[in-house]
């Protein structure tokens, strides 16, 4: 068992909470037993070490077990170990150290890519961690983060993700207007989320979202750069029927995506 907290070992987990030292060593936290499933389970040879407590050796066998599968050698560390580990304050038992993929634009798009997301200059972890989240739900088939973006293997993006990005290939560090351009040579309509838009439902029910998609997301204050703008086929936007001044972020982006995956789809059904 490991007991000192201020151990090489313990402190060296401990600095991937700093984005220089992440990228650095080329690795990252994940945190939390549902986040640690996901990457045990469908990128177990990107993980490298997974730390857990007393109690949570009881509660969450089945990650031991996925581990064991694996060939990952499971430290049992006390909770003060763990909390100097972690991000959060009151982490829940498990945490492991993943290696961080780095995917390039021709990678993704290489291909039939049908559903793209891109993020420029997003800049709220929360809403980063659950647009990634969504875009897997939706089916995507890429997400792409700019350079001005947040970083998407800080620990809160990682948390808010749930585990998701173990399912999705992401793409950081990107000039917006690269992307652009290289979705557009790969087939795909690039549509660019802003209030300022033609409506989401007229274009949906014109059929203009049965056609592979890239979504622009800009930033949570200052939406995205009027030459961003400029560059999109289309600036679609999500009306209010309700007396609101604006819609979050990530709830914008499930509207968005969900609504393109529906017509990828033949349909809300389908």
């Amino acid at each position: 068992m490991i007991d000192n907290p201020r151990s090489p070992r313990v402190r060296a987990v401990a600095k991937l909470a700093k984005k220089s030292r992440r990228h650095e060593a080329g690795m990252f936290l994940v945190e939390g037993p549902q986040a640690v499933r996901e990457a045990l389970t469908h990128r177990p040879e990107d993980v490298s070490d997974v730390f857990v407590t007393e109690q949570a050796t009881t509660r969450h066998h089945d990650l031991l077990e996925l581990a064991a599968s694996a060939g990952i050698d499971v430290e049992t560390v006390t909770d003060e170990v763990l909390e100097q580990m972690a991000d959060t304050t009151t982490p829940q038992g498990v945490i492991a150290v993943s290696q961080i993929v780095s995917h390039t634009l021709d990678e993704v798009l290489v291909g039939s890519a049908r559903l793209v997301v891109v993020l420029d200059r997003v800049s709220d972890p929360g809403n980063a961690g659950t647009i990634i989240r969504v875009a897997v739900a939706a089916g995507a088939d890429a997400v792409i983060v700019t350079e001005e973006s947040v970083d998407i293997y800080n620990p809160k993006v990682v948390r808010s993700t749930t585990g998701s990005l173990f399912h999705i290939p992401l793409v950081t560090g990107v000039d917006c207007a690269a992307a652009e351009r290289a979705l557009r040579r790969a087939g795909l309509q690039v549509l660019a989320a802003d209030t300022s838009g033609e409506s989401l439902p007229d274009l949906a029910e014109s059929g203009g979202l049965a056609t592979p998609t890239a979504w622009l997301l800009g930033n949570e204050a200052h939406g995205l750069d009027q030459e961003v703008l400029d560059g999109a086929d289309r600036v679609v936007s999500v009306p209010h029927y309700g007396p609101v001044e604006s819609m979050n972020l990530a709830t914008a982006a499930a509207v968005c995506l969900f609504q393109s995956a529906f017509a990828l789809r033949g349909g809300a059904g389908s």
